[in-house]
């Protein structure tokens, strides 16, 4: 099978590859009722060293505007914390303090705290996907990234990525399309 974008040799449908996706990952796939078929959705196994962004990009030609990445975010407001992603391209930089922190009615939003987002989300940093982020989480997904028609995101492992058409991070469950999400970097 050949990817859309980039130059990668072991790329299968994401639907038939599960044993290589953690559990969270694993399970959005399997229940899958997006309105993008699930077959669609391609993991492209690459080498963990490389999974940084822009050694990434290089690696496998796949360019920043058609990477997308996902931070987690923890807002607070008195003494409670809500978790959320967000989802953006890789030229931009998620407006966590201004747009996220009022989306998400709290007095101050940073980036999570590492152990915190890898225990939480059940994936390994460096390679946070929002597929299979728990439910409760807001998913705030930047309008310029459902219009790409395929996106490199993480797979919730740093070793292989999944490419998927833009519209399916858009109908995830839960996603809320924001436009300015994503600031020029």
């Amino acid at each position: 099978m050949r990817a859309p974008i980039g130059t990668f040799t072991d790329v299968h449908p994401a639907v038939e590859r599960l044993d290589l996706l953690p559990a969270p990952v694993a399970a959005a796939l399997t229940a899958w009722s997006g309105q993008v078929p699930v077959e669609e959705l391609l993991l492209v196994d690459t080498d963990p060293e490389k999974a940084d962004t822009a050694v990434f990009a290089e690696t496998y030609g796949v360019a920043l505007e058609q990477s997308a990445n996902c931070v987690v975010v923890a807002g607070k407001r008195g003494g409670e914390v809500t978790l959320a992603a967000c989802v953006v391209l890789a030229t931009t930089r998620a407006d966590v303090n201004g747009l996220v922190r009022r989306h998400l009615g709290v007095r101050k939003a940073s980036f999570a705290p590492m152990d915190t987002a890898v225990g939480e989300s059940g994936m390994e940093y460096g390679g946070i996907t929002p597929i299979g982020l728990p439910a409760a989480w807001p998913l705030l997904v930047d309008a310029s990234v459902a219009d790409t028609p395929y996106v490199i995101i993480g797979s919730g492992r740093r070793r292989g990525k999944l490419l998927v058409p833009g519209k399916a991070l858009a109908s995830l469950p839960g996603a809320e399309l924001l436009e300015g999400l994503g600031l020029p970097a």
